[in-house]
């Protein structure tokens, strides 16, 4: 299961206002979900933001995948949108040595 961090458009028409979602990348962009991780409402001056950080931080660490849109608006809100990294895994006991002739 490949995870997207996307908008999910509601509202009126030609009132948009949108929630960030986690949702499953097959699921289509107004369907089924995983969790809310915030709104977004662009017909304000500024548009407003609001986020959960902790739940963003914790897709983002998971290997989630983003929307170009929900990219930008993580830069604007100052999340880091790097997951964290991984230690590289240790090198086995007695196994081939780079160094040792064959």
């Amino acid at each position: 299961m490949s995870v997207v961090l996307r908008l999910t458009r509601t509202g009126a028409k030609k009132k948009a206002f949108y929630r960030l979602v986690a949702a499953d990348s097959r699921f289509p962009r107004d369907g089924r979900f995983i969790e809310v991780l915030g709104t977004y409402n662009p017909n304000l001056d500024p548009p407003a933001i609001k986020l959960n950080r902790e739940k963003v931080e914790t897709w983002v660490n998971r290997g989630a995948h983003f929307s170009t849109t929900v990219k930008s608006l993580l830069k604007k809100s100052g999340i880091s949108i790097q997951p964290a990294k991984k230690s590289p895994p240790a090198a086995k006991a007695g196994g081939p040595q780079a160094d040792s002739p064959a």
